[in-house]
């Protein structure tokens, strides 16, 4: 079924809208397309905070490219809609999410397992609150979604999370982002994770019964 609407819609931060935060959009659309592109992706389902959030150029393929409303009710882009997506249930074959809001989390993460079809791929793109660059966006607000509570819920909603990478810049927005010194303190998570189904039962071969003593007459 549907997700239900959340009954808290929290407002996007402007910090999306930032030099630094569109530092990191550079670097995830990069990194994102790359994944698009190494996967059969069709049709896909892109989802991002704000307008300027959205890939200019869209991923090969058929899509749709939705974006957050400032007031967190609706989102707009290649459509006009809100929650539940209009869309029919497995109809797409990737979706990519890009910084959920907290209040969302689950009602959107319960859409998108509706949507993608068995064996589809999900990217999410989330600000690492264990990283130095957190000062960067806290004071605008920006509110990331715990690692480990979005596992809990792909979980839950049969998509199995199976690759968590760490990337960015360690302190600021002009810092290089390659290498893998101190990883786990690079200012962005990208997770990974796959629909699964499970498989029907077989029928079993029935086994041939022996007699091993005369039967009455």
């Amino acid at each position: 079924m549907p997700a239900a609407p959340s009954p808290r819609q929290a407002a996007v931060s402007p910090w999306f809208e930032m030099v630094g935060a569109l530092t990191i959009r550079d670097w995830e659309h990069k990194h994102l397309l790359e994944r698009l592109r190494s996967v059969p992706a069709q049709p896909w389902l892109w989802l991002a905070p704000s307008p300027v959030w959205l890939p200019e150029q869209a991923p090969p393929g058929r899509g749709m490219r939705l974006h957050r409303m400032p007031d967190g009710r609706e989102w707009r882009g290649d459509l006009r809609c809100g929650l539940p997506l209009p869309l029919p249930a497995e109809a797409v074959n990737a979706i990519v999410i890009q910084h959920a809001e907290p209040a969302d989390l689950a009602p959107l993460l319960a859409e998108c397992a509706r949507v993608l079809m068995p064996g589809g791929r999900l990217w999410m793109t989330v600000l690492n609150r264990y990283s130095p660059y957190r000062a960067h966006w806290q004071l605008q607000g920006a509110r990331p979604v715990s690692v480990a509570r979005t596992r809990v819920l792909l979980k839950r909603q049969g998509l199995r999370c199976h690759s968590i990478g760490h990337h960015g810049p360690l302190w600021s927005p002009s810092g290089g982002t390659a290498g893998t010194t101190l990883s786990a303190l690079r200012a962005l998570c990208v997770l990974e994770a796959e629909k699964r189904t499970e498989a029907l039962i077989g029928p079993i071969k029935a086994s041939q019964v022996g007699w091993r003593r005369p039967m009455a007459t």
